[in-house]
């Protein structure tokens, strides 16, 4: 069905990537590429202050240690670690690069998610190719 699969990863206990995989693995053509992206949000200003000057790097590549496994998980995983806003960069990368499905893990939403909204509900309101939730 699908070509060019993004599947935004987040790395917190209630996130299980294997259920994002299953699932592009029954979306995927033959061939088909699938991203596995993260986004570092990037600190605020004030708060850079309080942690220790390599924390951002040894995060980057903890994180990109991990996602390189969960990319070897699936055939055409390609891991990528990004900085910036989580749901404008996964559109704005969707967009940049021709991607034709988002999968996007979601959680029950709390009283947070109704007054400002979620990473999934943004990616689902904006995107400009499919997207399929998993809850």
């Amino acid at each position: 069905m699908y070509k060019n699969i993004l599947i935004p990863i987040v790395y917190d206990p209630d996130t299980v990537p294997e259920a994002a995989l299953d699932v592009a693995r029954q979306l995927r053509d033959e061939g088909a590429q699938v991203t596995l992206l993260h986004v570092i949000e990037e600190l605020p200003n004030y708060a850079t202050s309080y942690v220790a000057i390599d924390y951002i790097e040894q995060s980057r590549q903890q994180v990109t240690a991990r996602i390189t496994e969960v990319a070897a998980m699936i055939e055409g995983g390609k891991p990528v670690v990004v900085h910036g806003h989580s749901a404008r960069t996964i559109l704005g990368y969707a967009e940049d690069n021709g991607v034709d499905c988002i999968i996007v893990s979601s959680h029950k939403p709390g009283v947070q998610d109704y007054f400002l909204g979620g990473t999934a509900a943004r990616v689902v309101r904006y995107a400009q190719c499919a997207v399929h939730v998993i809850r």
